[in-house]
Order: structure tokens, then sequence, then C-alpha cells
């Protein structure tokens, strides 16, 4: 009896053994599936992000999250062991190709950015040359309207002399003294002022050489293309068409957006109509109303029309 009682307990307690050691190696085999899982998961998802457009046919769904698995009953076995290894393999080498694969991508995105940039700075220069020769075409239009002259305009002018080679007289000089000089603190508004007042009192050699004196001191101040226009207009009105015609052009053609470009290029229109030259008149006439329809039909409406009423243009 004592010995049949010995042999149930010490049966229980074997059993109990056995019990207590499978049970942590049943769980940890389920932790591990659930981990390779999820991470199986994980790598399918990364692969639609590298690969935009897969579909079904392509990927599995991506898994949302890992469904726990009932522990086996079982004991892991080698077996067992040997195919998670397989499948830890099989990611790695996932993971690789597809780091791989995001590297190509970034370089070949990297080129492209690269070729794009260098085709926008090449249509940008492309633009800009086609423009330039656009300008240059009209303004050597204008430019040949000057003739010989044009080089005196830009810094090697003829300056008419006050007067005849005897000098002026002394009833002149008096009159000319007459007209006072303003003194302000803008020095440079000063001398084209002062040119201006010779200019309205019909002293033109007068106004020619201040004026002159002007524009070359101060090429950069707000007041130059009022100053070289009116230089332009002081020699037209003193009958010399063909010495103000590059003043009027180089008016122009140095800022079209200055307060009398407008006006020189219609009095350069002027000065062809003066010198009898109707191609070129018309040429400037022309060019006037493309460049300002505003301006020809406001402010310099009624000299616009009568320039246009001394020429028939085609």
């Amino acid at each position: 009896m004592i010995i049949r009682t010995s042999r149930t307990a010490i049966g229980a307690i074997a059993l109990a053994a056995t019990a207590v050691t499978a049970m942590p190696a049943m769980a940890q085999d389920g932790s591990s599936e659930a981990r390779i899982r999820k991470l199986e998961a994980e790598v399918r998802a990364l692969q639609r992000r590298v690969f935009p457009g897969g579909d079904g046919r392509y990927f599995e769904p991506e898994i949302s999250g890992a469904t726990p698995s009932r522990p086996s009953v079982s004991a892991p076995t080698t077996s067992a062991v040997t195919d998670i290894l397989a499948r830890l393999d099989a990611l790695e080498a996932q993971l690789q190709s597809l780091t791989a694969q995001t590297e190509q991508n970034a370089n070949s995105l990297s080129q492209f950015e690269t070729r794009l940039a260098a085709l926008e700075v090449t249509s940008t220069a492309s633009a800009a040359a086609a423009e330039d020769e656009t300008t240059s075409a009209a303004d050597n239009n204008l430019l040949a309207m000057t003739g010989g002259a044009s080089g005196g305009a830009s810094g090697g002018e003829t300056r008419s002399t006050p007067a005849a080679a005897g000098g002026p007289s002394a009833e002149r000089l008096a009159a000319v003294q007459e007209i006072a000089k303003p003194q302000t603190d803008d020095e440079a508004d000063d001398e084209y002022s002062y040119g201006f007042r010779l200019w309205d009192a019909g002293f033109y050699p007068e106004a020619q050489q201040q004026l002159t004196l002007f524009v070359e001191k101060y090429p950069d101040h707000w007041r130059t293309t009022y100053g070289r226009n009116l230089l332009g207009r002081a020699y037209l009105d003193d009958g010399k068409a063909r010495e103000a015609a590059p003043w009027f052009l180089r008016n122009y053609q140095s800022d079209k957006a200055a307060a009398r470009a407008p006006d020189s290029l219609l009095f350069l229109a002027e000065a062809m109509i003066a010198m009898e030259d109707t191609s070129r008149a018309c040429i400037a006439l022309a060019e006037f109303g493309d460049t300002y329809p505003a301006i020809a039909s406001g402010r310099l409406a009624d000299r616009y029309e009568s320039n246009r009423r001394k020429v028939t243009c085609n």
C-alpha cells in the first residue's frame, strides 16, 4: 500500500515538472511566431511605399496587427527553429533590396532635377537672347536714323558755340546774365533748371552747352532723362535736326520706361521729318504708337497726330 502511494506521488511530480518545462517553451514559440509575422507585414507595407501602385496581384494586403496564435502543445523542434531562421534571412535580404532600390531612386531623382535645372537655365538664356535680338533689331532701325551724328550723342558730340566766330554781342551777354541760376540743396537739379531757363528764353546755344554739362556730370540723376530730351529739343529748336536726333535716340534707348523716353521717341520722328526722311520718320512714329499707346492717345496725342499728318506712311 505504501509503495503504491509513493509511485503515484512520484508520477504526479514528474508530470507536473514536464508541464512546467513545456509551458515556457510553448509561450516562447508563440511569441516568436507573432513577431515574425509582424515583421513580414511591415516589410510588405514598405514594399508598397517603395513601389507605388502595387496591388493584390503583387503584394499581399497590409496586415493591421498580429493575430495571437494558440500555443502548441508540442515543444519547439529543430525544424521549426530552422524555418524561423530561414524566414529571418529572407526578410533581411528583402530589406537590403528595398534599401538599394531606395538609394537608386534617390540618385535618379537627383540626376533628373539636375537636368531639369540645366534645361531651365538654357531655356531662360535662349529667351533672353531672342528678346535681346528683337530689341537690337528695333534699335538698329532707329539708330540708322541718326546717321553719322550718333557718335556725337555717345560722348563726342559737337557743341555749338554761343554765337558767331566774332563772339556774342554785349546785348546778348547781358540778356543771358539776367537769367539767374537756381541755388538749392540739389546742385544737379540746379544745373538742369538753369539749362531749362536758357532754353525757355530762346538762348538755344547757351542751353545746349549748359544741358550737355548737366547730362555728362550727372548721368544717373533722376533729371537726366529730362536733360537729354531737352538737349535734343534745344538743337531741334535751333534748326539743327541732325544734331538733335542722336540725343533723342540715346534718351529713348537708355531707359524706355523713363519719364521722357516717350517724348524723345516722338521728337526723333519730328527730327526725321525736319530732315525730310519720311521712311525713318514713319518707323519712329509706328514704334511710338506701339510702345506707348496710352501716351499716344493721352498726354502727347496732339503732337503725335500732328506729326502723322506731316508724312504719308505705308
